[in-house]
């Protein structure tokens, strides 16, 4: 098996309502996106994919459409937390993704792998699968979750 990793960045606001530091005020980041798939080489002469896992452009679509694009400059808000969702829902077209957990960076790696595996699973024969989600906080602080 051989695996590739496909980076991306998006900006993106959060909260963790009872950190006892500067985390609980409303920030925001630009997150750092890694996505590690692992699988067999294709082996299809004449295919565009022909030699690759998968093509770098394909993991990128799928990550941008189902993550990336929805997140971007949004606010990532926990479903719990009631004052900033009601200050959220009172701006008109704001762009808010309510999410069942606390948006930590281990938490949203955790949600982001939940969310593409099933998108790169069993491509190419069935062998392909997402290895790693590596998500950057701060360019010194990520989370990494795992197959």
């Amino acid at each position: 098996m051989i695996s590739v990793t496909r980076r991306l960045e998006f900006d993106a606001g959060h909260r963790i309502p009872d950190h006892r530091s500067q985390c609980r005020n409303l920030h925001g980041h630009r997150y750092v996106l890694e996505i590690t798939l692992a699988g067999d080489v294709v082996d299809a002469p004449g295919a565009s994919d022909n030699g690759m896992v998968m093509d770098f452009s394909d993991i990128k679509a799928i990550a941008k459409r189902h993550i990336v694009d929805p997140w971007d400059h949004a606010f990532l808000v926990y479903r719990d937390d009631g004052a900033v969702r009601g200050f959220l829902d009172s701006l008109p077209d704001h762009k808010t993704v309510v999410l069942d957990c606390i948006p930590t960076a281990e938490n949203l790696a955790a949600v982001i792998f939940r969310t593409l595996a099933p998108h790169y699973q069993g491509h190419y024969g069935g062998q392909l699968r997402l290895a790693r989600v590596r998500l950057y906080e701060t360019p010194n602080c990520w989370a990494d979750c795992h197959a």
